[in-house]
């Protein structure tokens, strides 16, 4: 039964592997498609950010089909469009071509962000849930090393290395298409579309030892048909503080400034005097550091909690972002010291924010309202996403990469607070008894 529980978990978790690589794979070929296309620094954060307005469209507006046709069957229409901004974004010709294709790959990233950890986590037993549905994290994490590692190899390939690394990523997508085809929907949405028995059938298979029948009633008992079908009702109590608490979670995410430093990696080394090749590498070693930490987070998410990782990760994140503000500052790059202060700024995040942001975001929202609350709040994470992503290049160009650091420094301490005061803790309560506690 546990191999089924973790197949399932694994196929959907690819949703995250190609979230990881889509919005990782652009880095590389950064100073190519400047070159090819002629690039101000505006137009760079354009073209950089215009799959981030893909994942902001998709984010936000996945939330009903997911409640409509299914987790799985959105999952499928996003794996159609990793596969056509793959082709398409490696076969662009102008700039307008590279931005339409990579708006698509963006509204992909956004839909898979939401439904790939929603799906995990309906499926999952509450005891193993957190580290189940960290897989996707997981995902994330090796399909960014996996588009640093290709660039890297892909780099020596002549004018043409920069559709090849866009063209890399389809292989994995139209295996994740392939593959969806064997997992089975949710047994909660399944529960809302009154399919009771393909429910039962759902939670047989992947709840070894768990008493179907109570799980099933908890799952029926929890949904009201009528909230189920109104949008309107999570701007009022009981939901409204619980969506504006994932709103404040996805801009905090993105107030690290994580996505800066993955997206524009190449770039920031560069700037601390490394070479092209030798900035790539540094990516590398920066994306092997996110991938080991998840890992470890992953062991202890369901024994430590949720909260706990994000405490902790509060106060470690700020003092590695405050030493790399600083070396920028005073242009202070002896050694490797800033590819040191990136590694543990990469540590702290991997192990909390990184790893626990998809996991609160699909366990905290109650039955009737999880696609479309969790599509909210993954919205938040996008917009802040994109809108960071995008005034970048053109905030360190008017006032210096240091600064840019030292806003983020701030804003994670103030996360911390955030955590302490607003956020429950999750681990080990079936979504059914979280949904007591939040609306209490």
């Amino acid at each position: 039964m546990k191999r089924i529980l973790y197949l399932y978990s694994s196929v959907a978790a690819l949703g995250g592997f190609l979230f990881g690589f889509d919005m990782s794979v652009i880095s590389g070929t950064i100073p190519f498609i400047t070159d090819y296309f002629h690039l101000s620094n505006s137009l760079l954060g354009y073209a950089v950010s215009s799959a981030l307005v893909g994942c902001v469209v998709g984010a936000i507006s996945v939330g009903k089909p997911g409640d409509i046709f299914g987790r799985r069957n959105v999952l499928k229409a996003m794996a159609a469009l990793f596969l056509i901004s793959a082709i398409g974004s490696g076969a662009a010709g102008s700039l307008t071509v590279f931005v339409i294709f990579r708006f698509i790959g963006g509204l992909a990233v956004g839909g898979a962000s939401v439904m790939s950890p929603m799906y995990i986590s309906e499926i999952s037993p509450a005891k193993i849930r957190g580290r189940l549905v960290a897989i996707t994290q997981l995902a994330i994490v090796i399909g960014a090393l996996t588009a640093f590692f290709s660039n890297y190899l892909l780099v020596d390939l002549g004018t043409n290395n920069w559709r090849w690394m866009f063209w890399a990523e389809g292989v994995p997508a139209l295996a994740f298409f392939i593959l969806l085809f064997s997992v089975s929907p949710s047994p909660r949405w399944l529960v809302k579309v009154d399919r009771i028995e393909e429910a039962r059938s759902v939670v047989r298979a992947v709840n070894h030892g768990g008493n179907v029948g109570q799980i099933i009633n908890d799952i029926i008992q929890s949904i009201n048909k009528e909230a189920f079908a109104k949008s309107v009702i999570l701007f009022k109590k009981p939901y409204l503080r619980l969506v504006l608490i994932g709103i404040a979670v996805g801009m905090f995410n993105q107030f690290t400034g994580i996505n800066v430093v993955f997206y524009y990696a190449p770039s920031l080394f560069k700037a601390a005097g490394f070479g092209n090749e030798s900035a790539l590498m540094q990516t590398v070693m920066v994306g092997a550091t996110n991938l080991i930490f998840t890992v470890i987070a992953m062991s202890f998410i369901d024994k430590l909690g949720r909260k706990f990782l994000l405490i902790v990760g509060a106060l470690g994140m700020p003092i590695f972002l405050g030493l790399f503000a600083a070396a920028f500052l005073k242009q202070s790059f002896a050694g490797y010291q800033v590819l040191i202060y990136l590694i543990g700024f990469v540590a702290f995040f991997a192990s909390s924010q990184g790893l626990v942001i998809w996991v609160i975001l699909s366990e905290m929202f109650p039955n009737n309202i999880r696609s479309r609350a969790s599509s909210i709040g993954t919205f938040s994470h996008w917009f802040f996403n994109a809108l960071t992503s995008f005034l970048f290049p053109i905030a360190a160009g008017a006032f210096g990469i240091g600064y840019i650091f030292i806003f983020y420094t701030i804003a994670t301490l103030v996360s911390l607070l955030f955590f302490i005061k607003f956020l429950d803790e999750t681990k080990g309560k079936t979504l059914e008894e979280l949904e007591r506690i939040v609306l209490k």
